[in-house]
């Protein structure tokens, strides 16, 4: 049995289930990086000493883009991982990328952020429905 693969798999899983979970794995970390450096250039471009809107966005981009980087690093990892962990780091990715992307939204500039943490939270959503 592959590391990290759901303890419901068994010997007889399919090769296209297999592959699903993978490519899902992959989509899921591929895009967490995407969104991390989205949130970080994102986050780069505030004053920390700013205005309070500054403030939050650079406070929502950096901590999107910390639990996106240690998402993908979870998700990339080929030792023994427990499923219930990884469903929780991802669900978290997922919450966090989409209270970012709301914080985004709302400030001119942050389109490529937002479309970033929407697609992540996205392929997050699709990759825990391999799990099931």
């Amino acid at each position: 049995m592959l590391f990290g693969y759901p303890r419901v798999a068994t010997t007889t899983t399919s090769q296209r289930e297999l592959f699903r979970f993978l490519e899902a794995r992959f989509a899921c970390a591929q895009a967490c990086t995407e969104c991390a450096r989205a949130c970080a250039l994102r986050a780069s471009c505030m004053d920390p000493d700013g205005p309070k809107e500054e403030q939050l966005i650079r406070r929502e981009g950096i901590l999107c883009a910390e639990v996106c980087d240690a998402t993908c690093r979870v998700l990339s990892e080929q030792l023994q991982q427990d499923e219930a962990g990884i469903r929780a780091q991802v669900e978290w990715c997922r919450t966090v990328c989409l209270e970012s992307a709301r914080v985004f939204e709302e400030y001119a500039g942050a389109e490529n952020a937002v479309k970033a943490c929407r697609e992540c939270a996205q392929e997050c959503a699709d990759f825990v429905a391999t799990l099931r």
